[in-house]
């Protein structure tokens, strides 16, 4: 199950960042970029407030960032 939300997590934010460095994106959302990278390689365990950190600066319920239903790409 952790998997399955690191692998959703790392997605969604892939999505967003686009073609978008992760070092701008990662200090547009206040994180470190080595934090970034390693959610992205589902390397990365977050505390809620972390989470909810995201959440903020995402504009968006926790829910976006684990999608239940993966998009056809």
């Amino acid at each position: 199950m952790k998997a399955q939300l690191r692998k959703r997590l790392a997605r969604y934010l892939r999505k967003l960042r686009g073609t978008e460095s992760q070092a701008r994106f990662a200090k547009r959302i206040g994180i470190a970029q080595s934090s970034l990278q390693r959610i992205e390689v589902e390397d990365q365990n977050l505390t809620m407030d972390t989470l909810e950190h995201l959440c903020n600066r995402l504009k968006c319920d926790i829910g976006d960032l684990f999608p239940l239903q993966e998009e056809t790409e």
